[in-house]
Formats: C-alpha cells, sequence, structure tokens
C-alpha cells in the first residue's frame, strides 16, 4: 500500500484533482440548491387558503369602456342569481355584502400606528368561510368583531414599514399584535368597535366581517340603503370542469382566476428549476470525466510499476485501494462543502421569503441532504467501479 501511495504522490497532477474538485462542488451546489430553492418556495403558490373553501370561484361583471360610458351597473341582480345558481355545474351561490355606512379605520402593532383611513367592509355567507364557529360569530351589541384581513396588507407592513420603522414583523401566528379599531358613522348613530384579527387571506382583497354583523350594521346604521351585489361567489362541483369558461365568456364575466395564475406560474417553477439541475448534473458529469481523465492518465502513467507490484504478490484490490481512497475523499469533501454552503445560502433566502409571505412554514433541508447523498453513492460508485476495472485490465493484460 506505502508503494502505491508513493506512486501517487510522485505522479499525481494537483492542478487536475483541484479541477474536478470545483467543479463537482459547483454542480453539486447548483444541483441541491436548485431543488432545495423548489421545495421552499412551492408552498407560496399552492398553499390553499385556510380561510376560504378551496372549490370556489368569485364572479364579477367586466367594467369595458361601453358600460362605464353608457353608466350601466356591474352589480348582479336576482335574475343574473337565478341563473348562476341554475348552472349543472354549481353547487351553491353567495353574495358580497358590502357596508352601506361609514367607516374608520385604524390599525396599530405594539401600539405604533401604521394605518388611518376610511375603508369599508364586505361578507359572505358564513358557509363559505372555513374557520371555528366560535372564531366567526357575532352577537348584537357587541364591542369586539371578527375580521378577516387582506394578506396584502402584512405583506406590506413586513417588507416596507416594520423593517423601515425597525418593528418585529408579524407572522400569521401573531395575529394578537394586531390591534385594530374600528369607528362607524351612519344614521345619527356612531360608535367604536375592536376588531378581532382572527387571520389573513390571500384569495380576497377585501376585509371580511361576519355575515351576522354586516345584515345587523347595515340595518342599524344604513336602514335605507339597498344595493346590489357586484361579486359572487360559487362553490363549483370541478373548477376544471369546461363548461364553466363557456359560460363565463357567454355572459361577459370575469372570474379571479388565482388558482389558474398559480398552476402556471408552479409549472414555470417547476420547468427553470429542472432546467437548472440539469445543467448542475451536466456540470457534475463533465467533473466525473475530469477525475476519471486524471485516474486514467495516472494509472497509464504507471502502468508498467503497477504491473510489478502485481506480479510481486499485491492483488488488484489493494492496488485500486489507493486511487479510490483519494476518490472517496474528494467526494466526501465536495459533499460536505456543498451542505454547508446550501445551508447558509438557504438562511438567506428564506429571510426574504419569510418576511415576504410570513405564514409560510420553514421546511426542511433533510430531502436536500438525501439528494446529495444519492449524489455521492452515485459518483462514488461509478469512481470505484471504473479504478478497478482500469486495474483489472493491467493485470489481465489487457492493455
Amino acid at each position: 500500500m506505502n508503494l502505491v501511495w508513493k506512486l501517487l504522490r510522485q505522479h499525481i497532477s494537483v492542478p487536475q484533482f483541484i479541477g474536478f474538485f470545483f467543479a463537482n462542488l459547483f454542480g453539486m451546489i447548483i444541483v441541491l440548491l436548485a431543488f432545495q430553492f423548489y421545495r421552499d418556495v412551492l408552498p407560496v403558490f399552492t398553499a390553499d387558503d385556510s380561510f376560504m373553501k378551496a372549490d370556489y370561484l368569485i364572479m364579477s361583471k367586466k367594467i369595458g369602456t361601453a358600460s362605464t360610458i353608457s353608466g350601466r351597473t356591474n352589480t348582479f341582480n336576482n335574475s343574473d342569481i337565478i341563473d348562476v345558481s341554475g348552472q349543472q355545474f354549481v353547487k351553491k351561490v353567495g353574495k358580497f355584502t358590502s357596508t352601506e355606512y361609514k367607516v374608520d379605520a385604524s390599525m396599530g402593532i405594539n401600539g405604533t400606528s401604521v394605518l388611518n383611513s376610511e375603508l369599508f367592509f364586505e361578507s359572505v355567507p358564513d358557509d363559505f368561510v372555513d374557520v371555528p364557529l366560535k372564531d366567526w360569530r357575532y352577537k348584537t351589541d357587541d364591542a369586539t368583531v371578527p375580521i378577516i384581513l387582506p394578506r396584502t396588507y402584512i405583506t406590506m407592513y413586513n417588507f416596507g414599514f416594520a423593517q423601515s420603522h425597525s418593528l418585529p414583523k408579524i407572522s400569521e401566528g401573531l395575529v394578537g399584535m394586531i390591534d385594530f379599531n374600528i369607528f362607524i358613522h351612519g344614521n345619527g348613530h356612531q360608535k367604536h368597535y375592536k376588531g378581532k384579527v382572527i387571520g389573513f387571506s390571500s384569495r380576497l382583497n377585501t376585509i371580511l366581517v361576519p355575515q351576522a354583523f354586516m345584515d345587523w350594521s347595515n340595518e342599524y346604521y344604513a336602514p335605507n340603503n339597498k344595493s346590489n351585489p357586484n361579486r359572487l361567489i360559487v362553490e363549483v362541483k370541478n373548477p376544471a370542469d369546461e363548461h364553466i369558461t363557456k359560460y363565463i365568456e357567454k355572459k361577459g364575466y370575469e372570474v379571479e382566476d388565482d388558482k389558474l395564475d398559480a398552476e402556471k406560474t408552479t409549472y414555470f417553477l417547476k420547468m427553470m428549476v429542472s432546467m437548472v439541475m440539469v445543467i448542475g448534473l451536466v456540470i457534475s458529469i463533465l467533473s466525473f470525466y475530469i477525475l476519471m481523465l486524471s485516474i486514467y492518465l495516472l494509472v497509464q502513467k504507471n502502468s508498467s510499476k503497477l504491473e510489478n507490484l502485481l506480479l510481486i504478490g499485491y492483488s488488484p484490490g489493494k492496488v485500486a485501494r489507493s486511487y479510490q481512497m483519494l476518490t472517496i475523499g474528494l467526494n466526501i469533501a465536495v459533499l460536505i462543502i456543498a451542505w454547508v454552503i446550501l445551508f447558509f445560502i438557504r438562511d438567506y433566502y428564506m429571510g426574504v421569503i419569510e418576511t415576504l409571505f410570513p405564514e409560510i412554514e420553514d421546511g426542511s433541508m433533510l430531502p436536500a441532504i438525501g439528494v446529495g447523498l444519492v449524489l455521492f453513492l452515485l459518483v462514488t460508485v461509478m469512481n470505484l467501479f471504473t479504478i478497478r476495472r482500469k486495474i483489472m485490465r493491467i493485470w489481465w493484460r489487457k492493455d
């Protein structure tokens, strides 16, 4: 064994092995980073809204130049609602109800005011809101109103206001830190209410309150104001049903197709990650070729000396072992360094992702570690087999 190591040290090409090391490291990092980034980012596009039923559409009438000039309304009347309800792909239909009175609201975080504005609320039937009844309940004369905020509110706060004012960032689990005050005026009445934020919705760009509160407050603060809904929430049997698209086009309606957008984004994300991983694999294959070429030239250069070692009693396995241990050592070093670099890169980009999407769960690196181990074993086995085969060819006098 010592003689073989001496041959290695005397004739090894350091630049070639350094080139293999960095090429293999670069390829390994690209593959692992692409795989891990895909797993970490995918929930942003595929996670369902935790407060809304899954198979529903939000339907509205198109607002075009002609309708604006003619003054044609974009609300749904009773006949429109009956027509939608009668479609074969529809399970049930609910109306968006808006406030008919004036609402002023202020929002604060830990005593710091971040919003003071005139707002409006909307509600949908409770059947379409997937939260426990005890959290989504309002009784007449209650001073606290449950609300669901658009997730864009908390994203703007975390990414803009909180960062510039050195305030704590808010996740979905820390909604208790939000102080929401509501001031309602109408019909000669005014009152202050406390808003209890129970969560955030990524599918609705409106502030949602319970239907019971909306019905009571409209009757109390604006009894003479009645308006038709300008949006419908429709639960369907199958969101992919082609009849839905045909009906919407025929009636001139619009659908907030966030699900479709998410599917498109996910598809392109998969395609981009696949391309990056292929590039990483190609680099890893090229680095494997560089190593094999280096070892082949090294063995070829010392073939007569290795043949002599075999003739004086060294077994092919013993002669090959030194070369195999060298490749295993290099591959282990590449794998460990790739894991360390991946850890620090992931720690950086997860900080950005969690700032933009505080509700996202922190995933695990275990799948990426597993992929690294699989690549390590695959490359190492190929290295060992190739070296063993070359030594056996010398043993069989086939060179």
